[in-house]
C-alpha cells in the first residue's frame, strides 16, 4: 500500500472515528466543517484525497489535530518522530513548504510544524474556532504576519503570538528564504 493509500485509508477511519465519538451527523460535521456532506461520504469511504484545508475544517470541527487525523497506528506513551516521517502537507514548485513536526491531544490538539517561505510567497489560512492560539518563531528571514487584513513584520530571531479565530497570512516579501516553527494550539470541542 503507497504512503498516500495508507493516508487516505487512516482519514477514513478516523474521521468516521471522531465523527461518531462526538455525536454527529454526517450532515452535523459537514455544516460544523464547512464541507459538503458528499465530501465527507468520499473521506470516509477513502475515496478521495482532499486538500489540507478540507482536513484542517474536519479537523476543526471535530476537535481534533491533522496528526490524529491521519494516525495509522495507537502510539506509545513518548512517541518520536523521525525527521524523515515528518508529514509534508504543503508544498510549492518555487520551495515553500510546511511540515508537522509533532502534535499531542492535551486537553484541545496541539501541533509544532516547520514553515518554509520561499521569497514572493504566501499562504493564507481560514480562521480556526474561537480560542485558537498560535506562537510563530522565525529562524531564517523576516516573516510577514497577516491577522485580520493588518501586516506586522517578524524578523530573524522573534516570536509572535496571535489568536487565529480570524483570516490570516504567512508571507515572505524579502529576498531570501523565511523560515520558522510555529505551535497551534486548538481548544477542545464541547
Amino acid at each position: 500500500m503507497s504512503d498516500l493509500d495508507l493516508l487516505t485509508q487512516s482519514l477514513a477511519r478516523n474521521v468516521r472515528r471522531w465523527r461518531t465519538e462526538r455525536g454527529f451527523t454526517l450532515d452535523a460535521l459537514a455544516a460544523r466543517a464547512g464541507v459538503s456532506r458528499g465530501m465527507l461520504i468520499q473521506i470516509e469511504q477513502a475515496r478521495t484525497n482532499p486538500s489540507l484545508g478540507t482536513v484542517v475544517k474536519i479537523g476543526d470541527a471535530l476537535g481534533v489535530s491533522i496528526p490524529t487525523l491521519l494516525d495509522y497506528e495507537q502510539g506509545p506513551a513518548v512517541r518520536v518522530v523521525p525527521a524523515e516521517q515528518a508529514v509534508r502537507l504543503w508544498h510549492t514548485d518555487a520551495g515553500s513548504y510546511n511540515r508537522l513536526l509533532a502534535d499531542a491531544e492535551a486537553p484541545g490538539p496541539l501541533e509544532m510544524w516547520d514553515w518554509r517561505l520561499m521569497p514572493g510567497e504566501s499562504s493564507p489560512s481560514d480562521p480556526h474556532p474561537a480560542g485558537t492560539v498560535e506562537l510563530v518563531h522565525v529562524t531564517a528571514g523576516e516573516l510577514t504576519l497577516t491577522v485580520d487584513g493588518v501586516a506586522h513584520r517578524v524578523p530573524t530571531g522573534a516570536s509572535a503570538s496571535f489568536e487565529a479565530a480570524t483570516p490570516h497570512t504567512y508571507g515572505n516579501e524579502g529576498g531570501e528564504p523565511m523560515e520558522m516553527i510555529m505551535a497551534v494550539s486548538v481548544p477542545p470541542v464541547r
